[in-house]
């Protein structure tokens, strides 16, 4: 593909106006972002990670929580999985996430990349493999234990035959999870689930790299070369140890999703920096030079999943709002510094706290609890309450506070807050 390049001179954003444009983006400033409910949030930020931890609840519960407050858990469960008409489907995109039905074309590039590499983790066996898709005709969708049993009788990654059939056909598109039963995948076969024109799509490399590349646009607002590979992993598989450039240079596809070219200014790591913005994104945050300013909306005061894509990545997280961020579930107890499953706490645009929640009978356990700076205890104090009652507790109890100075200021504020 020849080389697009603009040369229009790149509009200058200060790293406020790109603070501002995302948050708005992702659903944490003004009341679009809650437009549509679940599906709605879905739509918007094009992919929702899933995790087997749950803490508070799973992540995929805590995303659309921060972004539209406490709805009901069994109607985010239903929105992401409905068992009658799909609107979902579940595949590799920045980790293993739900994504809307369809964009199911757009990643027929990753299906043939696992197609050409012939193997993920395992080497997969032909015979299981028929055997499972003539399961999945003859009766329906089935789950892996259904079809099996998953496990192979020794750790949990010694997969039995079944599932490691199952999981490469899922892999290069000939199943489609479209639904969980409780947190166990429901697989079946791709033409009973999509329509026509997404089952028969068949677009380019380049095409699926394009159409991805404009939903990282849309759902971050402004992204750098990085960002824009890394929202949705843009890169084909090879070898079992190597990989290879996606089938587009992220500039190109930048330009050939629409976006427009901008550079950001006033990064603490020195010059501005090229990148790309969303027009619609730019245009409803009112960001950039000569732009006019609409009101300030209002901030979400929130906990944030540590897989919320607003923090996926770490360098971005740290460059957007000063903020180190980093999940620490897997490592060792005596090692951590944060905690378990950390979540950010998110209020008025920053990043300003994190906690490490647990659930004790109707109690929120707050084991342990850091705080930026004074003003953030009443929000954190509120995000604490209000996490709380959603999930059914009664009660908020605070472990250890950083600095250990505003415990009892802390303390005060959760209990003034109902």
């Amino acid at each position: 593909m020849a080389r697009i390049l603009s040369a229009e001179p790149r509009l200058t954003l200060t790293a406020d106006d790109v603070r501002r444009v995302t948050l708005r983006a992702q659903g944490f400033l003004g009341s679009q972002g809650r437009r549509g409910g679940v599906s709605g949030m879905l739509q918007r930020l094009g992919a929702v990670q899933l995790d087997t931890i749950s803490v508070l609840a799973r992540s995929h519960e805590l995303v659309a929580y921060a972004r539209l407050g406490p709805v009901p858990r069994q109607k985010v469960e239903l929105a992401y999985w409905h068992p009658v008409v799909p609107a979902t489907f579940e595949y590799w995109a920045h980790a293993a996430c739900v994504l809307p039905l369809q964009q199911w074309p757009s990643f027929a590039f990753r299906r043939r990349a696992f197609r050409a590499r012939g193997l993920r983790w395992h080497e997969v066996p032909e015979h299981a493999c028929a055997e499972v898709l003539a399961r999945l005709r003859g009766e329906g969708p089935l789950t892996a234990t259904q079809l099996g049993g998953a496990k192979g009788g020794g750790e949990w990654w010694d997969w039995s035959e079944v599932k490691i059939a199952v999981e490469w056909l899922l892999d290069i598109g000939q199943v489609i999870c479209a639904r969980r039963d409780g947190w166990r995948r429901v697989y079946d076969l791709p033409e009973r689930v999509l329509r026509p024109e997404l089952l028969h799509a068949d677009p380019s490399d380049a095409e699926c790299v394009i159409h991805l590349a404009a939903i990282a646009g849309r759902a971050l607002g402004v992204v750098t070369r990085t960002d824009l590979t890394d929202y949705q992993r843009l890169r084909q598989y090879k070898e079992a140890d190597r990989q290879k450039d996606i089938a587009v240079s992220p500039d190109d596809a930048a330009a050939a999703a629409g976006l427009v070219p901008v550079e950001i200014a006033g990064l603490r790591e020195g010059p501005a920096i090229p990148a790309w913005a969303d027009p619609a994104a730019l245009a409803a945050a009112g960001a950039g030079s000569g732009l006019p300013q609409p009101g300030p909306g209002r901030h979400r005061v929130t906990l944030l999943s540590p897989f919320d894509p607003l923090i996926w990545d770490r360098k971005r997280t740290l460059r957007m709002f000063g903020f180190e961020h980093s999940l620490e579930a897997y490592v060792p107890r005596a090692k951590r510094v944060h905690g378990y499953f950390t979540m950010p706490l998110l209020a008025r645009g920053r990043l300003v706290g994190r906690v490490d929640p647990a659930r004790s009978g109707r109690t929120l356990v707050a084991r342990k609890l850091s705080l930026e700076t004074p003003s953030a205890t009443e929000a954190m104090a509120r995000a604490l309450r209000d996490a709380a009652s959603w999930v059914g507790c009664d009660n908020v109890d605070v472990g250890q506070v950083q600095p250990a100075s505003l415990e009892p200021r802390l303390r005060k504020a959760i209990s003034r807050v109902t």
